[in-house]
């Protein structure tokens, strides 16, 4: 049986870094690249939110002081969007008061690093996050119910025999075994796997969730995907 190999289905997180400064903003990017990550970058909240509207990333770096609105602020906006409203997100600042790091961390932030920081310590905290929003255990894999996602070796297996899964259906699993028993609307898992600013029909959604459905047949277990008519789809265990 095919399995996924590493080049079809490599999934490098997505970090955003919203810094004003451009040489730190360059030299965070450039550690992330050398370490896999695909990195964004803007220089304002304003930037940043366009940039929000083309990507999800899956984790955010802000810093405090950005020219045209606090970080805070653009925080603020981020936990109100239905999307990504639950993306890990790290303040990065130069204010060195408890006060201050409680007020980032009541405002929606979900850790703090003072400046100037270091990216070893960065690079742990970004790691230790990902791991976490994504539920991943520590060696790296979810498992649910006989079905083990492999993240490291981009590989699933149920019940011990390999799954062969294109990149989208990878996706979507990943994204159900992340939600079990949460019902998932269509339009979520749209923007979830393809993007705000895709332009993609909703039937596009209900052929891969098909496809996803096939590959889970063999091993009786189609019927965990379960319509819900006229919302989307969720995943239990029957």
């Amino acid at each position: 049986m095919s399995t996924l190999t590493k080049k079809s289905t490599e999934m490098q997180n997505n970090i955003l870094i919203v810094e004003d400064d451009m040489a730190i903003r360059e030299m965070m990017a450039f550690s992330l690249r050398r370490e896999g990550f695909d990195t964004f970058k803007a220089a304002s909240g304003h930037e940043a939110l366009e940039q929000l509207n083309q990507v999800n990333p899956d984790l955010i770096v802000i810093d405090w002081g950005l020219p045209d609105m606090s970080g805070i602020d653009l925080i603020d906006m981020i936990r109100r969007d239905e999307v990504i409203r639950e993306v890990p997100i790290i303040m990065l600042t130069a204010r060195a008061e408890e006060s201050d790091k409680v007020k980032g961390l009541e405002r929606g932030a979900d850790d703090y690093l003072t400046k100037p920081a270091s990216m070893l310590e960065l690079m742990a905290r970004i790691r230790a996050h990902l791991r976490r929003s994504q539920g991943f255990e520590a060696n790296h894999q979810i498992e649910y119910k006989g079905i083990v996602m492999d993240a490291d070796a981009h590989e699933v297996s149920v019940d011990g025999e390999l799954l062969s899964l294109s990149l989208t259906e990878y996706k979507l699993l990943k994204l159900f075994l992340q939600n079990p028993n949460k019902l998932l609307a269509r339009d979520h898992i749209l923007n979830h796997i393809w993007g705000r600013n895709t332009f993609v029909e909703d039937r596009t959604v209900d052929v891969h969730i098909l496809r996803l459905r096939k590959a889970l047949k063999k091993h009786n277990k189609e019927k965990w995907i379960q319509t819900v008519r006229g919302v989307g789809y969720k995943l239990i265990n029957q």
